[in-house]
């Protein structure tokens, strides 16, 4: 699996570019800004996108998504419960955007929770993990969780924007992300990567 981190936006998002490297057929996810650093990277790489992916429905995890659609000729998915997030530039933080950036876009097709989506030889699974928001989604690759803002290298999302929840978020990660091994990575919206053990050792918000 190739996997290349991008930290890109106005607030340093991780943008994650994750390829089947036999086929070459790749995601993006997340992607903030810098729309022309991600595409160079595309670029250089020879992948083919197929899918962009959503982890949540906040502006500053989607901002050029569009112009990779575009670009790419790939697909954007968000899980249904922020469709309406991405589509409302109150709810979304939209009216922050910078230059280059879109406040609002159209979603192609809406992710559910246990899905499979094949791209390549990977097998991408949709985990539906409200709490940040309430369409929130994890993206597992193998040993890779991609979380969004859900957690954090020993923190967690905030949950006191448009349909977070303390109470949902603590739930996801407990039941949902907890229950993998200790040696499995995630990958986060912002920041450092971590693992489920560490998290589930030193995270103070969340315990077990």
């Amino acid at each position: 699996m190739f996997l290349e981190t991008l930290v890109v936006g106005d607030l340093d998002t991780n943008c994650y570019i994750v390829a089947s490297e036999h086929a070459g057929e790749a995601i993006v996810i997340d992607p903030a800004g810098n729309a022309g650093v991600i595409l160079d990277t595309i670029a250089a790489e020879s992948l083919d996108v197929k899918y962009i992916l959503l982890t949540h429905g906040h502006w500053d995890h989607f901002g050029v998504a569009a112009i990779l659609a575009e670009k790419t000729g790939a697909k954007i998915g968000i899980h249904k419960d922020d469709i309406e997030m991405t589509e409302n530039p109150m709810l979304s933080m939209g009216f922050m955007a910078g230059d280059g950036e879109d406040s609002t876009i159209k979603a192609d097709f809406e992710l559910t929770d246990e899905q499979i989506i094949k791209v390549g030889d990977m097998d991408v699974k949709i985990i539906h993990t409200p709490g940040h928001t309430q369409g929130s989604i994890t993206i597992q690759i193998g040993d890779s969780l991609f979380t969004g803002d859900l957690i954090f290298y020993r923190s967690v999302g905030r949950t006191d924007l448009a349909g977070g929840s303390f109470e949902a978020l603590a739930a996801s990660i407990k039941d949902k992300i907890y229950k993998y091994p200790d040696q499995v990575k995630i990958y986060p919206g912002h920041g450092p990567s971590t693992t489920v053990g560490d998290e589930k050792r030193n995270n103070p918000y969340v315990t077990i």
